[in-house]
């Protein structure tokens, strides 16, 4: 799946997940490069080629997925781009999510939009050798629940496992 393709499929309707999927119960994904399990949490991580990581422009993505509320949180990353790149890539994407759910607002971190009513958040992070990588994290509407859940079972929330995508220079 291209990254202009990403743009009008990844940016989610409200009951639509990213790549076609639903948020909520589970029923079939496609077979994971890895899987990972904390508490009420399974993440699947989607390697690069590997659907729904197949687009050029795609490094990896990992899908959310809690015991109780199904699909939950969505995030794709992107392959690091040389700076002058960048525009052709961010800007279908952000016109995309302004489509589908009108103005973003500017989050307090660099280089980040949100937007509230898609649960959607689209980021660029500087990358090693002066290259920059766009993140994107889409949530279901049951993440605050699952998220909590995750916190009773496993000492912290949900959002820890992200944490690091939100800072301004991915590791």
């Amino acid at each position: 799946m291209a990254l202009l393709s990403l743009g009008s499929t990844a940016l989610a309707q409200a009951a639509e997940a990213p790549f076609g999927l639903s948020w909520g119960p589970v029923t079939t994904v496609p077979k994971p490069s890895m899987a990972d399990r904390e508490a009420n949490i399974t993440a699947l991580f989607y390697f690069h080629g590997q659907p729904p990581a197949s687009g050029p422009d795609t490094q990896q993505v990992v899908l959310e997925i809690c015991r109780d509320e199904g699909l939950q949180q969505v995030i794709w990353v992107s392959r690091d781009f040389p700076e002058a790149e960048l525009s052709a890539r961010y800007e279908p994407i952000y016109q995309e999510g302004v489509r589908r759910h009108g103005e973003p607002v500017k989050d307090g971190r660099p280089e980040t939009v949100v937007w509230s009513g898609g649960h959607t958040l689209l980021a660029v992070r500087s990358v090693d050798g002066g290259r920059k990588r766009l993140i994107m994290i889409a949530t279901g509407d049951q993440y605050e629940k699952c998220s909590a859940a995750h916190e009773a079972g496993a000492g912290h929330p949900a959002t820890v496992h992200t944490s690091a995508l939100h800072k301004a220079t991915t590791p």
